[in-house]
């Protein structure tokens, strides 16, 4: 279930990044496609760092709470955000 939540929440974090940076957006599909990579990417850092997320699923499925659900929402969103706006700096310092 975290994972689905981080998915969704890269995906919207990623299209937000892309909508903010005008100039650095990829465009609606490599937004929403980086947005995914970055909110599984950020989540997962998130589990690795003991600060949530989906570590065992064992433990998710039974300790799902609602502070697994913001913190899996907030790595996703968080991650995916983050890797659009690295992405649109990238294009934006190589069209120079």
């Amino acid at each position: 279930m975290e994972l689905i939540l981080q998915l969704v929440a890269g995906l919207i974090g990623g299209n937000a990044a892309g909508a903010a940076l005008k100039n650095g957006s990829l465009g609606p599909v490599v937004n929403s496609v980086l947005g995914l990579i970055g909110g599984l990417g950020g989540g997962q850092l998130l589990a690795a760092l003991g600060l949530g997320g989906a570590g065992d699923a064992a433990a998710a499925v039974s300790s799902l709470d609602i502070g697994t659900i913001v913190q899996s929402l907030l790595g996703g969103g968080v991650g995916g955000g983050a890797l659009v706006a690295i992405a649109g700096l990238v294009k934006k310092a190589l069209a120079k």
